[in-house]
C-alpha cells in the first residue's frame, strides 16, 4: 500500500461513512498514524439520497471528497480499496491492492441493504444505499416513461408508470413523497402526451404503521400527508415475491410494476476475519463493549451501523443512523488517546437527539426527546438540520440554492438520463454501481 514505516502507533479505519469520518477528524494531529480505507474516495450524505433519485439535487451536492477532509491532517493517508479480511492473529488487513498490520483497528463498514435472504427479490429490485443506486433510480423512472409513451400495450405501460417501494421508514416514506410531488407537479408537465394521473405509488409496509421508530403521532401525521398527496399506503403486508414485473404478498395482493424499490432494511457490511463469538449473524452486527471494542480483542474497534452495542436501554443495540455513528465515532477518538496514555477509557452513552422525516413540500415529522410536532415548522427543522450536517461549505450552499429554486418555481431540473439504466426485460436488469 506504500504507506510509510512510523514510529507512532498504527490506525487503521476500515470505512469512509459518518463514523469514520468523525473518527478521522477527531484523530487530526494526534500522536498516531492514521490509515483510512473505503472502496470510494468521498463520503456519501445518504439522508438526502432520495433528492438525488427524484432529480432535486445533483449527487456532487451530497458527496464530500475523502482526502479533503484529511489533507491538512498529519500522518494521515488515504487508499482506494476494498478490504477482503482481517488476519486478526498477526494485527493487519487483506486488501484489494495488498496488506498492512495495525496497532488499533477501526471497523466502520456501515450497513447494506437487507433482502432477508430473498435472493429473486434482490436481483429483481433496485435498492437505494448509494450514489450510484440513486442515480440508477433517477435513470430508470424517467427511462420508464420514456418507454410507456412507445407502448400501445395498456398493461405495459400501467406497469411501467406504477410504483412500488417497500418499507415505510425514513427512506420509504421521504421517496415516496418525493415520487408522489414529482406526479403532481413535473412528470405531467415533461409527458403531456401520457395520462399520468394513470401512475401510481405504492408504499409497502409489513408492520402496522411506518416511520414505526417514531412517535405514533408523527407516523399518523406521515401517512395522512402521504395520501394527501396520492400516495398509496398500504401496511401489514409482506412481499414474498418479484419476478421483474409481478408482486406477490402474503395477503394474496398482487401488484404489476416494473419498478420495485428496496427500503425495507439494513443488515452490516461485514468484513472477513473476526470470529464467529464477535459477531451477530442474523443481522451481521460486530459485537463490542462498551468502549467500541470487539469482543475478545483489545486492539480492534467497531462503530456505527456495523456495532452492536446492547444495554438495557438498547437490547437490540443502536439504531443503524448516523447520530450513533458520529457520536460513537468522536468518543473513540478520545479513548485512543486516553488508551497511548494508560488512563482508563470513557464509555459510550447515547444522545439521543430526536429523529426526523420530510413528507414533502412544507411536511415533515420531528421528534425530539420530549417534543412531537409535524407540519411546516418541522419542514423547516428538517432542513436546517439536514443542511448543517453537511460537510464542506459548497455543499451547504449548493444544496440550500437548489431547494429555494425547487421551492419557488416548484420544479426539479436534476431529472436527466445521465447514466442510462438499460433493462433486458421485465426478469433481467443490468446495472453499473460504478
Amino acid at each position: 500500500m506504500n504507506i510509510p514505516k512510523s514510529d507512532l502507533p498504527r490506525v487503521i479505519i476500515i470505512g469512509g461513512g459518518f463514523a469514520g469520518i468523525s473518527l478521522a477528524k477527531k484523530l487530526k494531529n494526534k500522536p498516531v498514524q492514521v490509515v483510512l480505507l473505503d472502496k470510494h474516495n468521498y463520503h456519501t450524505f445518504q439522508p438526502l439520497l432520495y433528492q438525488v433519485a427524484t432529480g432535486g439535487l445533483e449527487a456532487g451536492s451530497i458527496a464530500y471528497p475523502i482526502r479533503k477532509v484529511i489533507h491538512e491532517h498529519n500522518d494521515f493517508y488515504f487508499r482506494l480499496c476494498h478490504v477482503n479480511e482481517i488476519d486478526t492473529k498477526n494485527n493487519k488487513i487483506i486488501a484489494d491492492i495488498g496488506e498492512l498490520t495495525f496497532d488499533y483497528l477501526v471497523i466502520a463498514t456501515g450497513s447494506k441493504t437487507n433482502y432477508f435472504g430473498n435472493t429473486e427479490i434482490e436481483r429483481n429490485s433496485i435498492a437505494m444505499k448509494t450514489i450510484p443506486q440513486s442515480l440508477n433510480i433517477r435513470s430508470l423512472i424517467l427511462e420508464n416513461f420514456e418507454q410507456a409513451l412507445l407502448t400501445d400495450d395498456v398493461a405495459e405501460r400501467n406497469s411501467l408508470i406504477n410504483f412500488v417501494l417497500v418499507g415505510g421508514g425514513p427512506t420509504g416514506v421521504e421517496l415516496a413523497g418525493a415520487l408522489a410531488e414529482m406526479k403532481n407537479a413535473i412528470l405531467q408537465k415533461d409527458y403531456p402526451d401520457l395520462d399520468v394521473s394513470k401512475m401510481q405509488i405504492n408504499l409497502v409496509q409489513s408492520g402496522d404503521r411506518i416511520l414505526n421508530t417514531m412517535s405514533e403521532k408523527s407516523s399518523e401525521a406521515a401517512e395522512k400527508y402521504l395520501k394527501k398527496l396520492g400516495v398509496n399506503v398500504l401496511k401489514n403486508v409482506r412481499v414474498t415475491s418479484y419476478d421483474g414485473r409481478t408482486i406477490s404478498t402474503n395477503t394474496n395482493l398482487v401488484l404489476e410494476t416494473a419498478t420495485l424499490i428496496w427500503t425495507a432494511g439494513v443488515q452490516g457490511a461485514m468484513v472477513e476475519g473476526l470470529p464467529a463469538s464477535s459477531l451477530m449473524e442474523k443481522v451481521e452486527r460486530i459485537k463490542v463493549n462498551e468502549f467500541n471494542q470487539v469482543l475478545s480483542f483489545e486492539n480492534i474497534f467497531a462503530l456505527g451501523d456495523i456495532a452492536l452495542m446492547t444495554s438495557e436501554e438498547y437490547p437490540q443495540g443502536h439504531p443503524q443512523v448516523a447520530q450513533p455513528a458520529i457520536q460513537q465515532g468522536k468518543l473513540l477518538a478520545e479513548n485512543l488517546s486516553k488508551l497511548l496514555k494508560n488512563e482508563k477509557m470513557k464509555p459510550f452513552e447515547y444522545n439521543d437527539k430526536g429523529s426526523m422525516a420530510t413528507i414533502g413540500r412544507n411536511k415533515a415529522v420531528v421528534d425530539l426527546p420530549k417534543y412531537h410536532f409535524h407540519g411546516v415548522f418541522a419542514w423547516f427543522v428538517w432542513m436546517f438540520v439536514h443542511l448543517f450536517s453537511l460537510i464542506g461549505f459548497k455543499n451547504k450552499a449548493v444544496v440550500f440554492l437548489s431547494w429555494v429554486y425547487n421551492y419557488i418555481r416548484f420544479d426539479r431540473e436534476g431529472r436527466l438520463i445521465i447514466r442510462p439504466y438499460k433493462k433486458k426485460s421485465f426478469t433481467s436488469f443490468t446495472f453499473d454501481e460504478f
